[in-house]
């Protein structure tokens, strides 16, 4: 797992579908989601800690490049 597109691929095996429209947003509730998975043993522990740090990666660019826009 390397990717958002990955992430969103795991939570689609557990018939988990997001798109709200805002991608911020859209990321967040991904890890709520993940949150979730693992706290019901759904998914593995490195699953989780790998799904996170990715979402929480891809969460920073967007915080840092709405920054440079401002």
């Amino acid at each position: 797992m390397k990717t958002v597109f990955d992430v969103r691929q795991l939570l689609k095996k557990f018939g988990t579908f997001i798109y709200i429209g805002n991608r911020l947003a859209d990321l967040e509730l991904m890890e709520d989601e993940i949150k979730e998975l693992y706290q019901n043993a759904c998914i593995s522990a490195q699953e989780y800690q790998l799904s996170v740090l990715i979402l929480k990666q891809e969460a920073r660019k967007i915080r840092e490049e709405k920054g440079a826009d401002e």
